[in-house]
């Protein structure tokens, strides 16, 4: 095994990092993560295709799951790892040191450790986070064992730059089309041209204001764009259809069916197909155990823009935040990079929460 769980959590990093997991390929990782946490006896472990479970049995009156994912968006040239600075800040730079292998490492880390702890706990290393759905490691196993997801609490890994955000946006993918008459392009006035009737589905677009909402004390932003455009035959047609994708993020007060309502509402007049949809997730900090987790770890909450898995708890019932080291803008960039400070930092804030008696 290449996992040393009782080097630092930012060693554990590298480590994890150099042990390639591009989605659909986390097996070599996965048989790690299992190996190593079955050498822990206070742990419970079971393996579920690529998705490692590992829960204690304290007695404790309340439980919490910790999640992460395992895989990665393809490697560009930045594996293997190494050590930079930026302005005299030491870093790990490579694939997967922001998302998410970081705040995995630091999970891992915590998980071998902890053998005694305020709560129950449940750690969730999952695969395919980064592809459709269908695939994702956390998206079966809820289909599967629900039960493994009771909880009066859950917090997700995800790249926060050490600091707790709450919920998340929801996301909604739509197609606007326009239709028209196929002509030959020399004798354009026979036909009618697609391409040009959606000239006031891009108004609309630019000219749109997205809304900023406030839910439960978090602040958060929609938007409203233009993610791809199609249309034409040939160099010398009159193109008879034109479709623009559009891509909604909608705050976590809206429902899937609002959001659809709004988007049909901004291209009224126009054919509109919703192709993928999913709900956000409310904040999840109202509950006394979340209070004493944001108060353990320091600092004050903010929104989470973009859509994560705390959604797929939010739906169960079970309330959740995203936590977790490295700059959120860096997560799939060719210089992505993680802060050493931060995996440490984020050690000590779930370190103290889950151990605070």
């Amino acid at each position: 095994m290449v996992i040393d769980l009782t080097a630092s959590a930012a060693d554990i990093t590298r480590a994890i990092c150099d042990i390639p997991s591009v989605s659909g390929d986390e097996a070599r990782l996965a048989d790690e993560i299992e190996q190593t946490m079955r050498a822990h006896p206070h742990l419970e472990v079971s393996r579920h295709g690529d998705t490692i479970v590992a829960r204690t049995a304290f007695g404790r009156p309340q439980r919490v799951v910790i999640a992460g994912h395992i895989d990665t968006v393809p490697i560009h040239d930045n594996l293997p790892t190494r050590n930079v600075d930026i302005d005299g800040v030491p870093h790990l730079w490579g694939r997967g040191a922001v998302d998410m292998k970081a705040g995995v490492a630091v999970q891992l880390k915590l998980a071998a450790e902890l053998t005694a702890a305020d709560a129950d706990i449940t750690w969730m290393w999952y695969d395919n986070e980064e592809v459709a759905e269908s695939r994702n490691g956390l998206f079966r196993l809820a289909a599967q064992r629900p039960d493994l997801f009771a909880a009066d609490f859950a917090i997700l890994g995800e790249p926060t730059g050490g600091r707790v955000e709450g919920g998340c946006n929801g996301t909604m993918r739509a197609v606007i089309r326009t239709r028209g008459v196929r002509a030959h392009s020399a004798r354009s006035w026979v036909g009618e041209n697609a391409i040009h009737g959606a000239a006031p589905i891009l108004s609309r677009l630019a000219e749109y204001r997205a809304r900023e909402i406030t839910v439960e004390g978090l602040g958060y932003r929609e938007g409203l764009n233009a993610v791809g455009i199609r249309g034409g035959v040939a160099g010398n047609v009159i193109p008879d259809l034109c479709e623009v994708e559009v891509n909604y993020r909608f705050a976590p007060s809206r429902s899937v069916a609002d959001a659809e309502a709004h988007v049909r509402a901004a291209f009224e007049g126009f054919e509109v197909e919703v192709t993928d949809a999913a709900a956000g997730a409310r904040p999840g900090l109202d509950v006394p155990i979340a209070q004493r987790f944001l108060s353990a770890v320091g600092g004050e909450a903010r929104a989470k823009y973009g859509w994560t898995d705390v959604a797929r708890f939010s739906a169960l019932g079970v309330p959740a935040v995203n936590y977790g080291p490295g700059d959120s803008h860096l997560a799939h960039h060719d210089e992505e990079r993680v802060p050493l400070a931060q995996i440490g930092e984020v050690e000590r804030g779930l370190r103290a929460w889950l151990t605070a008696s």
